[in-house]
């Protein structure tokens, strides 16, 4: 973005990014007096430009941030496709993210980094605003509900040393902060509408504003199209408002809700033949996925003097998951009987989710030893309750229609539940004007329990399982520093304990001859970084970093003989089994080309960028076990996975990109490359004839697209692009379930061309 600032102007704000860049706790500065109006002349303009912010300060509202690696992301300051939520182009800047590239739909974000599962992003802790948005943040966290990137004001990202403040998770934190209304304005209206390919249209309207101490926002989005392959229909519908109330200079009171309704055909997975033959192709013509969201929140914000911030924050979730659909596995083909003429009934599943919860966070800043420090504590109750109904049989149709037909009852029910009461502290430490030290500490209790029942008897009675129940005091620590090394660059380092609590899906069997481990606990470990980053001269901005994280006690299930039963018989048992360790180097740096050369500021910007990753994810111990033989004869044979590659976890992550910007108009050529890796622990290479396990193959796609702004202040807004130019085939993830089963195709060429406006 390029603004106009009067000379005086142009020196005080410079000299503001540098202190704000420099990472150093600053004294508040006094308010100028005005100027005598007598004694005020017209300077000529000047053009200030420069690197934007990437990471946060050490102290970022009641976050500490200091010692640990950090991204500020801002969709609306990159070039990128927001109306789909192309998370490969928002988030190009971030080293080693892993992207799931299956939903044309753009509903569903599947990101990782370091090794770990995408899968609806459960790895990261996901909020919006400060506060969980994910079905259960312990017993279930996949992100259903994800909000439009048009909303989004930043995206704030801490990696694994988050944990602490946020939660357990490895992954660290995923925030999605939205937008507030014009603090300068009554009344602003925004409004953009963007057109595309298979028949896309999306529509983003918003209105904010100030009115007293009253600031507003709020948005309607709707989104729709048919997909880049058949079946693949998508509508999305989003309304969210929030209202912030200055009741005292010091005391605010946020009001938000967030409402998604949506409708997502699925085309199911292809094998591997099917794929070589027509990526495009669908295998699946009734498969149906609706998730409506509901997410009420009330924050108090009170910042009681310029040292002491207290925030409390009550949010509570009411929420679904509904599928229905043909769910056999490749190679079978959903068709007509020929004998009945109708399709086969389909399968229907459904989830109800109920969660309330609340957080309360101080920050206060303390004196001693000739230094000012800051302590960050926090507070969290949190309960969640989740309706699992599974294996109903539904109708003989095409549309999307849960309806149960035969005895209308379904095969599985399981009612979960998930209490957790947490408490952190972490103080940000000034030892000397350069060195920070950041010790920090964490309890959590956590009980998960399921009840329920896994098929019916032949005279319909339920085969009731025995209540599972999983009970735990955790404590975390951790311990990072930061060396301010010159007034715009540090080092960083630290330490973070983390574990991934048992899920519901790991407490029910799959079959219920299949046994769960009384004694099973969660995964456990922990995570270690250290980088440099930071900016220079105005034009270069970098962070380089090295991690390794150890993941233990991963569960996971084997084969064994039935603890007294008879002479081969065996049964299988989910119990943990063993670790996995990812080391890697992870860098970013941009520079602004003509600037560095010119060090004329005047010029257009030509901005590179380019994030790269390179990790090694294997197993440690980890046995395993498979079948030979059949009745008495049968053997169980024991291997180990013990330096196999982790799944999901490439080698090599490469983005880079161009930006050529000047007066209005900015464009981004990017590029990814994305290294090979597996679909199972096994390192399978040839694919199955399913084609829910085997390699999934390097990939190369490119990106372009482009923004021009016109009128005052950048009213008018065109912008538009094509995703994937050189029309790549590839796939990002073989399926052994839902959406598949099977290879999931990422989307060929697309393109998209909108129209802005702001009032």
């Amino acid at each position: 973005m390029t603004r106009t600032f009067s000379r005086d102007t142009a020196v005080a704000l410079g000299s503001l990014a540098l202190a704000t860049l420099a990472f150093l706790p600053t004294a508040h500065a006094q308010q100028a007096p005005a100027a005598d109006s007598t004694r005020r002349q017209t300077l000529s303009e000047v053009t200030v430009t420069g690197v934007g912010p990437h990471f946060a300060a050490p102290v970022d509202g009641t976050t500490i941030t200091a010692g640990r690696r950090n991204e500020l992301i801002k969709p609306r300051e990159v070039n990128a496709n927001l109306v789909q939520n192309n998370m490969r182009q928002v988030m190009a800047r971030v080293p080693g993210l892993m992207v799931w590239e299956n939903d044309g739909s753009g509903q569903q974000i599947n990101v990782a980094t370091r090794g770990l599962s995408p899968n609806r992003s459960w790895e990261f802790n996901t909020r919006q605003n400060g506060y969980d948005m994910s079905a259960d943040a312990f017993g279930y966290p996949e992100a259903y509900y994800n909000p439009p990137m048009e909303a989004v004001e930043r995206i704030q990202l801490l990696r694994g040393g988050a944990g602490l403040q946020f939660g357990p998770q490895f992954g660290g934190l995923l925030n999605y902060e939205l937008k507030r209304g014009a603090r300068d304005k009554k009344v602003e209206i925004e409004t953009s509408n963007t057109a595309g390919s298979n028949g896309l249209f999306n529509s983003y309207n918003a209105v904010g504003g100030t009115v007293g101490n009253v600031n507003y926002y709020a948005y309607y989005r709707h989104r729709q199209g048919n997909g880049w392959r058949p079946s693949n229909q998508f509508t999305v519908d989003d309304l969210h408002g929030n209202v912030h109330v200055a009741l005292t200079e010091r005391l605010t009171l946020n009001a938000e809700l967030t409402y998604l309704t949506n409708r997502l055909q699925q085309p199911g997975g292809l094998t591997d033949a099917q794929f070589a033959q027509d990526s495009r192709q669908s295998t699946r013509d009734r498969n149906w996925l609706s998730t409506p969201w509901l997410i009420p929140a009330l924050t108090l914000d009170y910042k009681a003097s310029e040292r002491t911030h207290i925030n409390l924050k009550t949010f509570g979730l009411v929420a679904a998951r509904n599928s229905v659909g043909f769910v056999a596995g490749l190679p079978a083909l959903d068709t007509v009987n020929r004998r009945t003429r109708q399709f086969a009934a389909r399968q229907v599943d459904r989830d109800d989710y109920r969660n309330l919860g609340a957080e309360l966070r101080l920050t206060q800043d303390l004196d001693f030893l000739g230094y000012t420090h800051t302590l960050a504590t926090g507070l969290r109750a949190y309960r969640a309750t989740t309706l699992r109904r599974q294996r109903g049989t539904g109708t003989t149709g095409s549309d999307y229609d849960l309806s149960l037909s035969g005895n209308g009852l379904f095969t599985n029910e399981f009612d979960f539940t998930t209490t957790n009461g947490a408490a952190f502290a972490e103080l940000l430490l000034h030892a000397g004007t350069r060195l920070s030290i950041t010790p920090g500490v964490r309890y959590d209790y956590l009980r998960n329990t399921s009840t329920g029942y896994l098929g019916r008897a032949a005279n319909g009675t339920e085969n009731r399982l025995p209540d599972q129940s999983s009970q735990r005091n955790v404590l975390l620590y951790g311990l990072g520093t930061e060396f301010i090394v010159s007034p715009t660059t540090n080092l960083y380092a630290n330490y973070s304990r983390a574990f991934r609590p048992v899920l519901f899906g790991d407490l029910v069997p799959p079959a219920t001859a299949d046994v769960i481990d009384p004694n099973l606990k969660d995964a456990r470990g922990y995570t270690a970084e250290v980088g440099y980053r930071g900016t220079f001269k105005n034009w270069l901005r970098f962070d380089v970093g090295y991690f390794f994280l150890n993941y233990e006690d991963r569960i996971g299930t084997i084969r064994r003989p039935v603890p007294g039963g008879t002479a081969g018989q065996t049964q299988q048992f989910r119990t943990n089994l063993g670790r996995t360790q990812t080391h890697g180097l992870e860098a970013y740096a941009e520079l602004d080309l003509i600037h560095s050369i010119t060090g004329n500021f005047n010029l257009p910007h030509l901005d590179l960028f380019a994030a790269l990753s390179l990790l090694d994810a294997r197993y440690g111990n980890l046995p395993v076990t498979t079948l030979t033989g059949t009745g008495v004869g049968t053997q169980i044979v024991e291997s180990n996975l013990d330096g196999k590659y982790v799944e999901n976890a490439p080698r090599q992550t490469l983005r880079t990109g161009l930006t050529f910007a000047h007066k209005g108009v900015s464009v981004t050529g990017q590029f990814s490359h994305v290294g090979k890796v597996y679909a199972d622990a096994n390192n399978t290479e040839e694919p199955t004839a399913n084609a829910q396990t085997g390699a999934i193959p390097a990939y190369q796609v490119a990106d372009f697209s482009a923004t021009w702004k016109l009128g005052a202040e950048g009213r008018y807004r065109l912008s538009g692009g094509v995703n994937n130019v050189f029309d790549a085939r590839y796939f990002t993830r073989r399926a052994g379930g839902y959406p598949g089963p099977g290879i999931l195709p990422a989307d060929g060429r697309t393109w998209f061309a909108g129209l802005g406006l702001t009032l």
